[in-house]
């Protein structure tokens, strides 16, 4: 059974069609990696489906519940979209953290202002306080980084505050975490240490959805591939399908350009 259904989802800006026709299907603890050329829509796709971008048309569900239906014209309130984007965890390129805030505090601010609209925050405070920050803890020992708890970004190397950002997105504990091209902003030498959290990640069995440019990387952490081209759904299969058996020219000519 499918736990995230895309089908004919559409975007356009202005007279510009960025997305068409997109459908994919991803299973329960399955890992979906995005490839393509610069421009192909892989960064719009990803943003619609965490609802930073509205699709013009075509459906999205996670686990059974219909998140955005382009049949339905009601167009969705800034609670409801906030509501949809709890369910995905989407780590930037640029990391995005908080300059003025430790590490730590990076990761628990959000969790934090949450809390805050549940009814019994203020009779149950420091006890909320304390699992969130208990669980941030655990996460940022997950990720590697116990030692800097304490540390602003600045004091961070690249990798470092990626896997900061990386532990921020799983302590709201989504139902997908999102990456978009994670180490694109790195140094390589530090583009390692990212990876091997996300594949640390995959090993566990975290739904996750990919932007990539990292080929050799794509192929070992999927369970399916999806090739973008001017932006449509070029070819989607297994990584065996689409790296050492692609079925179309323009995967092959993309793929043999990448590696060449």
């Amino acid at each position: 059974m499918s736990f995230l259904e895309v089908n004919n989802l559409r975007k356009s800006f202005g007279a510009s069609l960025v997305l068409e026709n997109i459908s994919f299907s991803l299973a329960k603890g399955e890992s979906l990696a995005i490839i393509g050329s610069s421009g192909s829509g892989k960064t719009t796709l990803l943003r619609c489906l965490n609802f930073l971008e509205i699709p013009d048309s075509g459906t999205i569900s996670i686990n059974g519940e219909t998140l955005f239906d382009g049949d339905n014209p009601s167009p969705l309130t800034d609670n409801e979209i906030r509501k949809r984007r709890l369910h995905l965890g989407l780590v930037f390129q640029s990391f995005n953290l908080f300059p003025q805030y430790t590490a730590l505090k990076n990761v628990t601010l959000a969790c934090e202002l949450l809390a805050r609209e549940k009814p019994d925050y203020k009779e149950n405070r420091k006890a909320i306080i304390a699992a969130i920050e208990k669980n941030a803890r655990s996460l940022m020992d997950q990720v590697g980084l116990s030692n800097k708890l304490d540390f602003y970004p600045h004091q961070l190397s690249g990798g470092q505050q990626q896997r900061v950002a990386i532990a921020r997105a799983l302590a709201l504990n989504p139902d997908i975490l999102c990456f978009d091209e994670p180490t694109s902003a790195l140094d390589p030498e530090l583009t390692g240490e990212v990876l091997r959290v996300i594949r640390s990640l995959a090993d566990q069995k975290t739904t996750m959805v990919i932007v990539t440019h990292e080929m050799q990387f794509a192929r070992e952490v999927s369970d399916k591939v999806l090739f973008m081209d001017n932006g449509t759904v070029a070819e989607y299969g297994s990584p065996e399908e689409i790296f050492a058996n692609p079925r179309e020219e323009r995967t092959k000519q993309f793929l043999e350009r990448y590696s060449g």
